[in-house]
């Protein structure tokens, strides 16, 4: 699902769906949490506004055991700013600063 899909169904998403989403536009794996972080801190260095979220297994989507296995892989380090799961405003300027990252 692309990113202008997402946006469609709400304005505000977490940012591992959005890490998903981006990496399929661009037909690349989204399962390494090192490649997570360091688009994460693209959208921290460009100021993007986001709003940390404690994001759980279960609300990742517990049926989809990669997406799972991922975010408890981002708990685990939590005290990483670049680990954190946040909410974004899929504004167009926000689409601009994450395709940017590709």
């Amino acid at each position: 699902m692309s990113l202008d899909d997402i946006r469609k169904k709400v304005i505000f998403h977490n940012s591992v769906d959005v890490w998903i989403a981006a990496c399929g536009e661009k037909n690349i794996p989204w399962t390494n949490t090192e490649d997570y972080k360091k688009f994460i801190s693209h959208l921290l260095e460009n100021n993007l506004n986001l709003k940390a979220f404690n994001l759980c297994a279960h609300d990742a989507g517990a049926t989809e055991e990669e997406k799972t296995k991922f975010a408890e892989t981002l708990a685990e380090t939590k005290d990483d700013p670049n680990s954190l799961v946040y909410t974004i405003k899929l504004s167009d300027s926000a689409l601009g600063i994450i395709r940017s990252y590709f």
